[in-house]
């Protein structure tokens, strides 16, 4: 074995060599002056100027001598343009409170993202997101639900629906998005389940292979899009084309859904083109978007539904963004894998039987070769590549439809005939079977079953929700706690934090109690709760930033 060079090798060498390398060099340039002189030098053309004989000579040559004065005006004044501009910038650093002035006009779009930006850092987002999504249902004639087609339950949303329904003439369409995901008799299930209630499309969206840690910004020019084949396309196309003749005008088609369904990504596949941003994180698109197809039909993306605090914590775990949402991803993975069969998690992931959801991440933390300093495996890695993966648009999982069909609440006969007129179901219907034959579907042992926790519910109303976040809500009450306890004697406070503590929630408690527990409480709690010391040290995750 070579040991290996502590030092550079030495640039030294023997005067025979140096010398022999300089005569070849001598020798070169002497032919390359050689061929030169050959060649002969091609002198510069001069310009032969206007001629005596032109007509006007002094007019053109005035004319031309102006040109080149405004040559010269113009660069000279590009310079000091650009020196003002530096000092500026240099202004802007050493003293950041100055603003530039004589700023060029910006366009009226990107001022109005700005503000809308702006404005979203002052308020709750979630406001701003149902204010966004009221305004495509009542812009739109026909609305696209997306659906998940490994829970379409769990994605439809009863107050939506019945927001559109209460909206007028304008129809409701579901589209059972990421199909390729599903075995292909539970597709066939679901969807003879859900065309008695609505027209429903099997679609499969061109998903771009790309870093699970970037998004896809727009471009100006939108290049052209190559990408997976999508499926259900021609379906999609030919239902609202159809539509589009019997209503004899131009329509306007929304497109809504829960978080991480693939909105913008059908949007992309129709248009055939990159045009809305798509990424891993949920929650990206903000505002609404509008994209024409062609001069009949115009398409709207739209933001996120707002999930409702009072639903499972399955269904919070799955539908809730955690760019303005305080999920643990501990909590998180660990109701996920509750609603899983545990024997096809453990072939899927190929980790050991596990008895609690510690266990689990424990034994997944080691297959991932997730660590943590001291080579203790990294409990809460694990819990987020479990959410993550579950939550994106690779893993492979189904649920089971329910037995029998029972419309929902705010739907009923007239309502569910009202809906589909004006499509042509039976071109719909040939169109689906196509679909589900051309899909590459997972095989049924090859999937995990998983327990839907069926509607999930939602907030349209921005009224319902607080003008500010949880977390700005809580540091203004720190803020304001810590300058009334100066200002009062030790026994006050003491009253005070025992009215705190009957107020609290059960979360909130959770998170105030001490570290050490009694032996009773041990053994009360049951063993999938994970350990206390983790929960405290979770904060709220971004996709973005994920293990994958």
């Amino acid at each position: 074995m070579k040991r290996p060079k502590l030092k550079k090798a030495s640039k030294r060498m023997t005067c025979h060599k140096r010398y022999k390398i300089q005569k070849k060099v001598r020798e070169h340039h002497r032919k390359l002056r050689k061929e030169a002189k050959k060649r002969g030098r091609k002198k510069p053309r001069k310009d032969p100027g206007v001629p005596n004989s032109a007509p006007f000579k002094e007019a053109l040559l005035r004319e031309a001598e102006l040109r080149k004065q405004q040559l010269e005006e113009l660069k000279q004044q590009q310079k000091l343009d650009r020196q003002k501009e530096q000092n500026k910038k240099r202004k802007l650093e050493t003293d950041p409170d100055v603003e530039l002035s004589n700023t060029e006009p910006v366009k009226e779009e990107l001022g109005q993202c700005k503000a809308k930006k702006a404005r979203t850092s002052k308020q709750n987002p979630k406001r701003l997101y149902c204010q966004e999504l009221k305004k495509v249902i009542e812009a739109s004639d026909v609305v696209l639900e997306v659906l998940d087609a490994r829970d379409p339950l769990g994605c439809r949303c009863p107050q939506v629906e019945e927001a559109i329904i209460r909206g007028g003439q304008k129809k409701l369409v579901l589209v059972l998005n990421k199909s390729d995901l599903v075995p292909k008799e539970n597709l066939e299930n679901w969807l003879s389940y859900l065309k008695k209630e609505l027209p429903t499309v099997v679609f499969k969206a061109s998903t771009q292979r790309k870093h699970k840690r970037k998004s896809v910004k727009v471009k100006k020019k939108a290049a052209p899009f190559k990408s997976e084949v999508c499926v259900g396309k021609e379906g999609l196309w030919k239902l609202l084309e159809d539509f589009q003749k019997t209503s004899g005008k131009a329509i306007h088609v929304g497109v809504i859904g829960f978080p991480n369904v693939g909105k913008s990504s059908i949007i992309n596949s129709l248009k055939q083109e990159q045009i809305c941003s798509v990424g891993v994180s949920m929650g990206l698109t903000r505002c609404m978007q509008v994209v024409p197809l062609d001069k009949q039909i115009t398409i709207i993306d739209s933001p996120c539904f707002i999930v409702s605090p009072l639903n499972s914590a399955p269904a919070l775990a799955l539908r809730s963004p955690a760019s303005f949402e305080v999920v643990k991803p501990l909590e998180a993975a660990s109701a996920i894998l509750s609603q899983a069969d545990a024997q096809q998690v453990v072939l899927k992931f190929t980790v050991p039987v596990f008895t609690n959801s510690l266990e689990f991440f424990t034994s997944l933390a080691q297959r991932r070769g997730l660590h943590q300093k001291g080579g203790s495996p990294n409990v809460e890695g694990a819990a987020k590549v479990l959410w993550s993966e579950w939550t994106g648009a690779f893993l492979g999982y189904y649920c089971h439809p329910p037995a029998s069909w029972t419309p929902p609440p705010h739907f009923n006969e007239s309502i569910v005939t009202d809906m589909k007129w004006g499509f042509d179901l039976e071109e719909l219907e040939k169109n689906n079977a196509y679909s589900i034959q051309a899909i590459k579907s997972p095989h049924l042992a090859n999937s995990i079953l998983f327990q839907s926790s069926g509607l999930t519910n939602g907030v349209i109303d921005e009224k319902d929700i607080p003008e500010q976040l949880p977390k700005q809500k809580k540091q203004k009450q720190e803020q304001g706690e810590s300058y009334e306890d100066v200002n009062t004697d030790q026994g006050i406070v003491d009253e005070e934090g025992d009215d705190e503590s009957l107020d609290m929630s059960p979360a909130e408690e959770a998170c105030e109690a001490p570290p050490e527990k009694s032996q009773a409480d041990k053994q009360s709690t049951p063993s999938f709760v994970l350990d206390k010391t983790t929960e405290e040290e979770d904060d709220a995750y971004d996709f973005s930033t994920d293990y994958v």
